[in-house]
C-alpha cells in the first residue's frame, strides 16, 4: 500500500475527484459556515441535585480539546489510557466550570475554581450530607483534590494530596462525611522505570490447553517494560483524608489497589488490589486479585477472596469465586458478594445461577446465602429499610426480572418482562443524592422511567407500594415536549426535578410541584440555558413510519434543512446503526422522541443539513432472530430494511433514488459497506471506524455471541471485506489512528482500503491521529465533517445520473 504522510493528518487515496484532490494539501481543512460555530459553541451544563434537595450543583462540560492536547504523551497500557504526566484517564468528560443554583429561581452562581491550558475538572460526588462536593482537578503534572462549598458557592483545595487515577477516580465519602478514603499516589514513589536501551530477551505467551475465549482487547500490555510502567502508575496508598483539616492519614501499605470503599459504619474498608502474575491477553480487570477488608489501622479483618486469572471465563459467562463486592449500605458492616452456581457457564444446566452471599465484620461466622437466583445476577439496590432490589437477566430468553428480597429472605417478583419491550419497562428504583440507598417512603420507592411508547418516549415518574407491588402514576411527559424526571425533591414525591425541552427549546432544568389529585401543579425554571445553534433554527423533523417486505414495523427521523420547500427533492443521507432482536414485535417498538431538541456535538451527520441535505436519522435496521440466530438471515435483513427506507423517503417526496447515500459509525461503517456490497441502493457511503472482517473478531463481535469455529459461514457472509469485490460505489473510510474499541482496530479499515483499492474501488481513506473510537479533538471534528461533506457533494449532490440498475447484487 502506497500512503502519503500530509502534516497533520495520514491520507491515502484512490481515484479522489478532482476537486478533493485540489484540497488534499498538507494541514486539518475547516467546513463551510456556520459549522464550525455550531461546533464552537459551549455545550450545555448537566446538574446534580444535593442529597438536601435545596440546591443544583451545575458542571459546565469542557469544549473540544485541541489536537495538541490530544498529542501529549498517553500511557495505553492493560487495557486503560493515562497521561504519561498526570497519570488522568484520558477521553470522556472533563468540566471547565462549576456552579450554584438554589431551587428557587435565581440566577446560579459561579465557584471559583482556577484552571488553566489543558486543566479540568473531574466530579466525585456529594458528602451524604449535602455540606460538600468534591471533585479532582487535572493538572500538567498531577490531580488535585478540591472541595465545593455548595452553600457559598466557594471552593478550596486540599492540600498535599496526590489523587491516584490512571484507573479511574477512586475517591469515596465516609457515611458521617467527615472525611473522603482515596487512593493517592505515594510520596516516595520514585522515579519511573526506564526503557531498556534494547530488549533483554523475546516476549512470550503460552497456553497449556484450557480453553481461554477472549474477545479482541485494546491497549493490551506487550513486554515486561510495559508489566513495569504499569505497576509504577497503579501502585497507590489509601489515604483518609479529613475535610475540616488536619493531615490526611495513610491506611496500611502501598500496593496495586483498584478500589477503595469505605464501611456504612466508618470502622472499615473494603480494598481491592490486583496481582501478579499479569496477563497480555486481558484488561487489568481480569488480572490476579486480593479482595480483603481492612480497619482504619491498615490490619486486615477478613479476606474474602485470592481470584485468579479471569481469561478463561466462558463466553456469556462470568468468572468463578466472589463478584461484584460491596457494602449493605443500610448496616455498619455487613459485606455482599455474589457467586456463581453454574461454574459461571451459562451452558450448565442449573436451577439457580447466581447466590448472593453477606457476611457482618468482624464474625468468626461463616458467610451466609441469603438469596438465589434463577437466571444471571445483574444488580442490587437497597431500600432505606434493608430490603434488596434484585435484577437478574436471561440471555437466552433477553427475560429480565426484578424482585423484592426481604431481610427474612423471602422474596416476591416486582416485574419481569423481555428487556428488547421497552414498552414494558416499569422504570428504575430512584436512588438518593450522595448516598447509595433508595428513596424509600411510607412503605414505597420512586421508579423513573423513559417511558417507550408507540408515540415515543414519554418519561414518566411512579411510585411503587413495595407490599402490593400496586404503581401510581405521579408524572407522564406529554405534549409537544419532552420532559424527563431526574431527581425526586421531596420525599413524599410531591416535588420533582425535571428536565425539559422541545423541537425549539434547549434542555433546561424545571421545579415541578405536583398538584393534588394529578392535577398538574405549578413549575419552576432554574435554569435558563440558551440555544447553544440558533444556526439550525428552522430545520424540521419528523417521525417517518413505514414496514418492511416481512411485516416487521419500522420508523425513522426524517430532517429538512431550514427553508425546506415542501416537493423539492434534496441529496440525503441516511445514518443508521443495526441492532439485533429476538422478536419482530420488539423491532417494530418506536424508539426515542420526536419532540427533543437536538443537542449537535462532535462530527454530527447532522450538520451536513445546513449545506441543503435531508437527513433521515436512526431508520429500524432490526435483525431478528430466535435465540442466538439473528445473524443467520443479517445480509438480507438488512439489505430490506435499507429497501423500505429508500422507498420511504422517496415516497415523502423529499429525495429522489439517485440521490441517497447511506452512512454510519463503528457498526454502522461495517453496516455502511454492506450495504454497498449487497445492493445498488446508494450513491456513496461513509464508513467511520468499523470493522469490516469478521474473522478478526472470531470470539463474538456485537451480541454474536457463536466463534468463527461454530459458524464460519456466517462470520464470512457478514464480512465485507470477502464481497469488496462488489463494492462499486464510492465510499469514504475514516479511523481514529488510536482507536480503543473492542473489535475496531485501525488494521480493519487499512485492509479493506487495500481490498478496495486492488479491485479498482472509488475509495478515500482518512485516519486521524491520536482520535480513538470516536473523534475529539477540534481539528479532527472539523476535519472529519469537511471530508463528509465533500464526499458526498461530489459523489452525490452535484454526481451526474447513473444507469439504472437493480437495488441489489
Amino acid at each position: 500500500m502506497t500512503r502519503s504522510w500530509l502534516g497533520a493528518m495520514t491520507l491515502t487515496a484512490l481515484a479522489i475527484p478532482s476537486s478533493l484532490l485540489a484540497q488534499s494539501g498538507p494541514g486539518y481543512r475547516v467546513p463551510p459556515a456556520p459549522i464550525p460555530a455550531i461546533l464552537d459553541a459551549a455545550p450545555a451544563p448537566t446538574a446534580q441535585l444535593s442529597p438536601t434537595g435545596d440546591r443544583l450543583l451545575l458542571l459546565h462540560p469542557r469544549a473540544m480539546p485541541t489536537i495538541a492536547e490530544l498529542a501529549e504523551p498517553v500511557h495505553r497500557l492493560a487495557g486503560v489510557r493515562f497521561a504519561a504526566a498526570s497519570g488522568a484517564p484520558v477521553g470522556g468528560v472533563g468540566y471547565a466550570a462549576l456552579s450554584v443554583a438554589g431551587l428557587d429561581g435565581g440566577a446560579p452562581r459561579a465557584v471559583p475554581v482556577p484552571l488553566g491550558g489543558a486543566d479540568r475538572m473531574l466530579p466525585i460526588g456529594f458528602a451524604p450530607d449535602g455540606s460538600r462536593f468534591a471533585v479532582g482537578v487535572v493538572r500538567a503534572d498531577h490531580v488535585q483534590l478540591w472541595l465545593v462549598d455548595p452553600v457559598a458557592a466557594t471552593a478550596r483545595q486540599i492540600p498535599d494530596v496526590r489523587l491516584s487515577t490512571p484507573l479511574g477516580m477512586q475517591c469515596h465519602w465516609l457515611a458521617d462525611s467527615t472525611a473522603l478514603a482515596c487512593l493517592t499516589v505515594p510520596a516516595d514513589r520514585g522515579a519511573m522505570p526506564a526503557a531498556p536501551r534494547a530488549p533483554a530477551g523475546p516476549n512470550v505467551q503460552e497456553t497449556r490447553g484450557t480453553p481461554a475465549p477472549v474477545r479482541t482487547y485494546q491497549d493490551l500490555l506487550t513486554s515486561a517494560h510495559d508489566e513495569s510502567v504499569f505497576a509504577w502508575y497503579t501502585t497507590s496508598v489509601i489515604s483518609v483524608i479529613p475535610v475540616a483539616g488536619g493531615a490526611p492519614r495513610t491506611v496500611g501499605s502501598a500496593g496495586l489497589h483498584t478500589m477503595v470503599s469505605p464501611a456504612p459504619g466508618g470502622r472499615f474498608l473494603l480494598v481491592e488490589s490486583i496481582e501478579r502474575p499479569f496477563s497480555r491477553l486481558v484488561p487489568y480487570d481480569d488480572f490476579p486479585k486480593h479482595v480483603r477488608v481492612i480497619d482504619m489501622t491498615g490490619a486486615e479483618v477478613y479476606s474474602l477472596a485470592k481470584l485468579p486469572l479471569a481469561d478463561a471465563v466462558p463466553i456469556n459467562g462470568v468468572p468463578t469465586g466472589p463478584r461484584r463486592y460491596d457494602w449493605d449500605p443500610t448496616q455498619p458492616a455487613r459485606l455482599t458478594w455474589i457467586e456463581a452456581l453454574d461454574g459461571g457457564n451459562p451452558k450448565a444446566t442449573a436451577a439457580h445461577r447466581d447466590q448472593l452471599m453477606a457476611l457482618t465484620v468482624p464474625s468468626r461466622m461463616a458467610p451466609t446465602a441469603w438469596h438465589q437466583t434463577q437466571h444471571r445476577f445483574m444488580g442490587v439496590a437497597w431500600t432505606e429499610d434493608g430490603q434488596a432490589l434484585v435484577t437478574e437477566y436471561d440471555r437466552p430468553t433477553r427475560g429480565t426480572r426484578l424482585s423484592l428480597v426481604a431481610r427474612d429472605g423471602t422474596a416476591r417478583v416486582l416485574s419481569q418482562r423481555s428487556t428488547e419491550d421497552a414498552y414494558a419497562h416499569p422504570g428504575t428504583p430512584y436512588r438518593q443524592p450522595g448516598k447509595d440507598t433508595v428513596l424509600t417512603h411510607a412503605g414505597s420507592i420512586y421508579l423513573l422511567g423513559q417511558g417507550a411508547s408507540p408515540e415515543g418516549d414519554r418519561p414518566f415518574a411512579d411510585r411503587l407500594d413495595l407490599a402490593t407491588g400496586k404503581a401510581t402514576r405521579l408524572f407522564r411527559s406529554s405534549g409537544e415536549q419532552f420532559e424527563q424526571v431526574v431527581a425526586v425533591v421531596s420525599r413524599d414525591g410531591s416535588r420533582l426535578l425535571t428536565r425539559h425541552e422541545s423541537k425549539t427549546s434547549p434542555p433546561n432544568y424545571v421545579l415541578r410541584t405536583l398538584g393534588a389529585a394529578g392535577g398538574d401543579g405549578s413549575r419552576l425554571a432554574l435554569t435558563a440555558f440558551g440555544d447553544p445553534a440558533p444556526q439550525m433554527r428552522g430545520v424540521t423533523k419528523e417521525r417517518l413510519t413505514y414496514t418492511r417486505k416481512d411485516g416487521v414495523a419500522l420508523s425513522g427521523t426524517l430532517y429538512l434543512p431550514a427553508g425546506y420547500t415542501a416537493g423539492t427533492r434534496l441529496p440525503l443521507l441516511m445514518w443508521a446503526y443495526p441492532q439485533e432482536f429476538t422478536s419482530a414485535a420488539a423491532a417494530g417498538q418506536v424508539s426515542g422522541s420526536p419532540y427533543r431538541f437536538d443537542s449537535i456535538r462532535g462530527a454530527s451527520h447532522l450538520l451536513l443539513l445546513t449545506q441543503g441535505y435531508a437527513i433521515l436519522d436512526d431508520p429500524s435496521m432490526p435483525i431478528v432472530g430466535a435465540g442466538e440466530t439473528a445473524n443467520d438471515h443479517y445480509v438480507e435483513q438488512l439489505v430490506a430494511s435499507a429497501e423500505a427506507a429508500v422507498d420511504a423517503v422517496v415516497a415523502r417526496g423529499v429525495t429522489d433514488r439517485d440521490r441517497i447515500a447511506v452512512g454510519g459509525h463503528s457498526y454502522g461503517a461495517f453496516m455502511t459497506a454492506n450495504l454497498l456490497a449487497h445492493t445498488d441502493l446508494f450513491r456513496a457511503g461513509l464508513a467511520r471506524s468499523g470493522a469490516y472482517n469478521r474473522t478478526l473478531t472470531p470470539f463474538g463481535f456485537q451480541s454474536e455471541s457463536r466463534t468463527f469455529w461454530e459458524v464460519p459461514e456466517v462470520y464470512a457472509r457478514m464480512s465485507p471485506f470477502w464481497f469488496a469485490d462488489r463494492i462499486k460505489e464510492p465510499i469514504l473510510l475514516t479511523h481514529g489512528e488510536a482507536d480503543n474499541n473492542q473489535g475496531t482496530f485501525p488494521i480493519q479499515s487499512e485492509r479493506f482500503y487495500m481490498a478496495l483499492k486492488g479491485h479498482g474501488a472509488t475509495v478515500r481513506y482518512v485516519t486521524l491521529p491520536h482520535e480513538a473510537h470516536g473523534y475529539a479533538a477540534r481539528e479532527s471534528v472539523l476535519h472529519t465533517v469537511a471530508e463528509m461533506l465533500d464526499w458526498l457533494d461530489t459523489h452525490v449532490k452535484h454526481a451526474p445520473a447513473r444507469p439504472a440498475t437493480s437495488a441489489s447484487h
